[in-house]
């Protein structure tokens, strides 16, 4: 299986997307948007940025096990 680390992670706040390459260590809980400068955190049952509002899900759930929650 192939997990892909880059996901394009789109504000919800200012629409601003930036590819970013996702930790294959640890969740991201946090992230900060460099055009609006709001912190994002994960929707209500996601476990971080990228499963809310990436283009990928992240390395853990792309794997089918699950994340750092």
């Amino acid at each position: 299986m192939n997990i892909v680390l880059q996901s394009t992670i789109t504000c919800p706040v200012c629409g601003h997307k930036k590819e970013e390459t996702m930790p294959t260590v640890a969740c991201q809980y946090f992230y900060e948007c460099e055009n609006c400068k709001k912190i994002l955190k994960p929707k209500q049952g996601d476990c971080c940025v990228y499963c809310s509002y990436g283009t990928v899900k992240c390395p853990p759930i792309q794997a089918g096990t699950s994340c750092c929650k």
